[in-house]
């Protein structure tokens, strides 16, 4: 593993340990060149997928990019990082074990949304109004109330 800090190709794996729910490996390096230390990760990768994006572009699955826009979303939300990393591996073993490696962009952000509303109501309308790309504050006040339960008129 190539040091981040100065490019040494000859890094020692000082600690290694089971890291979100154990669905990876936690490893923490040494740098003898340069003393530096850091922490890699180690996943399981079934296939290799590829996203393909409304305008027909094709474009290699990032998980980082995943994580950054899920996180984006929860920002200063009340969810616990485990729970986040555990939602992201489930999404990311669900996109796998679909039997396809091409992904429409699409049905990721499907998956995302249904993810995040099952753990966080402002999340979830934070990600969809990006994803929906919404314009204009109409068109969070009609998806918001998509997500209010109907309210009953007195007889």
């Amino acid at each position: 593993m190539r040091c981040p800090f100065c490019g040494n190709i000859d890094t020692q794996v000082k600690d290694s340990r089971p890291a979100e729910d154990h669905v990876a490996i936690r490893r923490r390096r040494f740098c003898p060149a340069c003393g530096g230390r850091f922490t890699t990760y180690e996943r399981v990768q079934l296939r290799d997928l590829v996203v393909i994006k409304t305008n027909g572009r094709r474009e290699d699955f990032d998980r980082d990019k995943l994580e950054r826009s899920i996180r984006i979303a929860l920002q200063k939300r009340p969810v616990e990082p485990e729970r986040v990393d555990q939602m992201i591996s489930g999404i990311v073993r669900r996109l796998e074990s679909m039997g396809e490696t091409d992904i429409p962009s699409k049905t990721i952000g499907e998956i995302v949304m249904e993810s995040l509303a099952r753990i966080d109501t402002v999340a979830y309308v934070r990600f969809a109004s990006v994803y929906k790309n919404f314009q204009e504050a109409d068109d969070f006040d009609r998806f918001v109330s998509e997500l209010r339960p109907p309210v009953k008129a007195d007889e």
